[in-house]
């Protein structure tokens, strides 16, 4: 007890102890593992790995854009050649593609090309199945009259594509419209300006309804360059042709000149597209019985005297059958 109470054991314990800590403490950073260059090397590897992605698509759509430049090249010198070059410089024809999405030179010159293209390919192809078959000589003027049938459907086959590309791009802006509205309502009404919301609204639509967002990238894009903000209105309601955007575009306008609330107007607007809709649906909803009577009359009223007349029509044929 008194050995362990002797002041030349303890003091060179206690400077013993501290010295042990004091080394404990200075060789702690080193024993312990960086989280923050753990951290910094994770975040380096993947901003590498998303860079060589990046890189991967740039290169990937730069092979296919100067294919496809390639491709238009090649129309084009045929179009040159033949001097029907002018025949793409149709304001109505650019303002159906243009509805259809598909904007600049390219598609005017891929519809003039495949406009000269397939009815030849079409009357060609024609001609030779029906002047190779083997049941017999075909009359020629017969042939003649598939193959001019064949070269008609060639022609108007690129217009029909186009109709249905502007009908279904026409569509999914109708879906989508309501969503866009009422994000610009609350954009709007948050203390956004026009352009400020227009491209709020384009950055949130621009996974999920890719169309829309679009026309009004643009359309901000416009109202950005343009010296008259009712032109660049008034093309986006040109560059989609539906109804609801041509009365957006009205609304807008209509602002601008009188200085009425945008927010007021675009809750107007958007009333009234609710009450659209309601109003399809009740129309849908009316025209349903009329659309159900031939599908009943053809598959459920046979079935029906069926089961109801069967049962007596073979009691009938086993009682004179006895």
């Amino acid at each position: 007890m008194a050995l362990a109470l002797d002041p030349n054991v303890i003091v060179p314990l206690i400077f013993s102890g501290l010295a042990f800590l004091t080394v404990i403490g200075l060789a702690l950073p080193w024993l312990q593992p960086d989280i923050f260059a753990t951290r910094l090397k994770v975040i380096r590897e993947r901003r590498a790995e998303l860079n060589q992605q990046r890189r991967d698509r740039l290169e990937h759509a730069g092979l296919r854009r100067s294919e496809a430049s390639g491709r238009v090249d090649f129309m084009r010198a045929v179009l040159e050649r033949l001097r029907l070059k002018n025949i793409a410089d149709q304001p109505e024809l650019k303002k159906k593609l243009v509805r259809a999405g598909w904007r600049g030179q390219a598609p005017l010159v891929t519809f003039t090309f495949l406009r000269l293209v397939l009815p030849v390919g079409f009357a060609g192809f024609a001609l030779l199945i029906v002047f190779n078959k083997a049941g017999g000589p075909v009359p020629p003027m017969l042939g003649l009259g598939i193959a001019a049938v064949a070269a008609l459907v060639g022609y108007g086959l690129p217009n029909v594509l186009v109709t249905n590309a502007i009908t279904r791009r026409q569509q999914e802006l109708q879906k989508n419209f309501p969503d866009a509205l009422d994000l610009m309502v609350i954009c709007v009404e948050a203390g956004l300006s026009l352009e400020a919301a227009f491209s709020r609204v384009a950055e949130e639509l621009d996974v999920g309804a890719r169309a829309i967002a679009e026309e009004i990238g643009l359309t901000n894009a416009e109202l950005a360059f343009l010296s008259d903000r009712r032109q660049a209105l008034e093309n986006l309601a040109e560059r989609t042709g539906t109804a609801s955007i041509r009365s957006l575009v009205t609304s807008l306008v209509q602002s601008e000149r009188y200085g009425t609330p945008l927010g007021a107007a675009l809750r107007v607007v958007s009333q009234e597209s609710r009450d659209t809709r309601m109003a399809k649906a009740e129309e849908k909803a009316a025209s349903l019985p009329a659309k159900l009577t031939v599908p009943m009359v053809t598959f459920f009223l046979p079935v029906l005297f069926m089961v109801l007349i069967g049962p007596t029509i073979i009691q009938v044929i086993k009682a004179f059958s006895r």
